[in-house]
């Protein structure tokens, strides 16, 4: 007989393990299966006639230890053993050590003599159990496969000699220490005695109502982590790795001034807002300042610090007049190479205590630039900020992006990504399309895929093009695809993210980030400055996966 599991589940009954090894050996080839013959009180064991056709033999399968979600009066159930076969299904309650029942009490005793009270009796536990399993699969597989087959149970009391007559049960229902010797011989006679209950002769069920009986109690499952348990495992590691970051904030508190470099997805927006907390909770006034008009409304409706005001470079001095102070405390910039010239930290300069030769700032930039966006950085800008005695604190590990996005980003632009990573995700995904239309189609088939069988919501997805939307391949979506997006403007990023797929410039999204990033309208050949700002902006702003679609230039 096939049994499912092949081992015995882990157990404390010794009873259960026995029958397991007495079931692996029964209806062997030269012990056929014969539920067809009269059932007669004493079977004798051995050779016996085939029930089916000549030399045709009745397949066995028997499940140990099957928990039910559906019980006939339980929440849950357990069956010790459930053996289907086509021409009946049979539910087996094992009880071990002696058995006994005093006052309509039935209890069980060891070997060692401990008794144990048993909430029914067996042959109750057996038939609810059995009316539990055939209830579950009645709701669970199409309407007549149930019907098929016959239906009965039985009690194992492997330790003890059973003689005794009861209204309760049967003794063709009960295999004691003799008759549960022979496994295939009582198991014969049992399918008889419930044919002979049934009073009727039924046909073996169909080879398809057998497989699905089966295939339901113990399903063969190889299911692969969805995409969605893939990301929310890499956002964990992120934020493990962004609080080991944390540490990186005694250097600053240590120095009144401090250049942090440090790459994309290297935790330095995360830091100036932890640092923008301490200096505030210290009784500062202290300024924020960026260049993105964008990351600006993000920083400043996503986390409001109270004493801490939000600017772009350009409009410092409106920002002082709202707090009502002429100069700022403390400075803290965020995407700092945005700022690197002369004239802006000039600007900057004018607000701070002290100045910058004096004053108490640090200034978060990325050593890879990314220029084409706000001018080329002022080497004489970067040199007037080293020279006022600032601590270097390079950042060099990246908590944002997966292994293979900081190895994509490192091997097609040659710039450093910093190390370790959130760790192993998605391979990057990268199409070639020779025209819009099929940049649209293969957008809206990832789109499907992401939101379809990959579970993610449309939040976790952002579109970034270097083109507005109206020139760009999103502007080409249609039907559903259209109605899940939406264009974010700088106002949109104080919700972001939305309830909807986002769509950006990359520009324009520099500084921030989402799980899921679409890149569109790139040429893969393009070797310019700004294209490669666009490639290192938009793809490090992935957390999790990135794709990709290329135009190729068609000659």
């Amino acid at each position: 007989m096939k049994l499912i599991p092949s081992t015995p589940r882990e157990t404390k009954s010794s009873a259960e393990r026995r029958i397991f090894d007495r079931l692996r050996t029964a209806f062997e080839p030269d012990k056929p299966f014969e539920p067809d013959q009269p059932f007669q009180r004493n079977q004798p064991s051995g050779r016996e006639q085939a029930p089916f056709e000549p030399g045709q033999h009745a397949p066995l399968t028997a499940f140990h230890s099957l928990n039910l979600t559906r019980h006939a009066y339980k929440r849950f159930g357990e069956i010790d053993f459930v053996i289907v076969g086509s021409r009946g299904i049979l539910v087996l309650e094992v009880k071990g050590g002696g058995i006994a029942c005093h006052a309509g009490i039935w209890s069980s005793r060891d070997r060692s003599g401990t008794l144990t009270r048993l909430k029914e009796s067996p042959f109750r536990q057996a038939e609810w159990a059995m009316h539990g399993l055939r209830s579950r699969l009645e709701s669970a597989l199409p309407p007549g496969i149930v019907g098929q087959f016959l239906w009965g149970y039985g009690v194992v009391f492997p330790d003890c000699d059973w003689s005794i007559q009861g209204a309760e049960w049967d003794q063709a229902m009960i295999a004691d220490a003799r008759a549960s010797r022979n496994m295939t011989s009582w198991l014969s006679a049992l399918y008889r005695y419930w044919q002979e209950r049934e009073g009727r002769q039924r046909a073996p069920a169909s080879a398809d109502a057998l497989a699905q009986v089966i295939g339901f109690l113990r399903p063969e499952v190889d299911v692969g982590i969805p995409l969605h348990g893939v990301l929310e495992e890499l956002e964990t590691r992120v934020a493990a790795l962004t609080k080991e970051q944390m540490a990186l904030l005694d250097i600053v508190d240590a120095n009144a001034r401090v250049l942090c470099s440090g790459g994309a997805g290297t935790g330095k927006t995360f830091l100036a807002l932890e640092l923008a907390r301490r200096w505030a909770a210290s009784g500062r006034q202290l300024l924020l300042a960026c260049q993105s008009p964008w990351l600006k409304h993000w920083l400043e409706t996503r986390f409001a610090i109270p004493g801490v005001s939000v600017s772009v470079a350009n409009t410092v001095r409106s920002a002082a007049r709202r707090a009502g102070v002429d100069r700022f405390d403390a400075l803290i910039v965020d995407e700092g190479q945005d700022l690197l010239s002369l004239d802006r930290l000039q600007a900057l300069d004018g607000i701070l205590s002290n100045g910058l030769q004096a004053g108490r700032w640090c200034f978060f930039h990325d050593v890879n630039h990314q220029a084409g966006y706000f001018g080329q950085p002022d080497p004489a800008a970067l040199a007037l900020l080293e020279s006022c005695a600032a601590a270097k604190m390079p950042l060099t590990r990246n908590c944002r992006n997966t292994r293979q996005i900081m190895g994509h980003i490192q091997s097609r632009l040659g710039l450093a990504m910093g190390t370790r990573g959130s760790g192993d995700g998605p391979e990057v995904v990268e199409h070639q399309v020779r025209s819009g239309e099929e940049a649209a189609r293969l957008l809206a088939s990832e789109l499907d895929r992401l939101m379809g069988r990959g579970g993610l919501s449309p939040s976790e997805i952002t579109i970034l093009s270097p083109k507005p939307f109206a020139d760009s391949t999103a502007a080409r979506l249609s039907g559903k695809h259209a109605a899940v997006l939406i264009e974010l403007d700088e106002f949109a990023l104080r919700h972001f993210p939305p309830a909807k797929v986002s769509f950006a410039e990359i520009v324009s999204f520099k500084g921030l980030e989402n799980e899921v990033v679409i890149l569109v309208d790139l040429c893969q050949t393009s070797t310019g400055p700004r294209s490669i700002a666009d490639q290192y902006v938009g793809m490090s702003r992935a957390r999790s996966l990135l794709i990709m679609i290329f135009r190729e230039v068609v000659r």
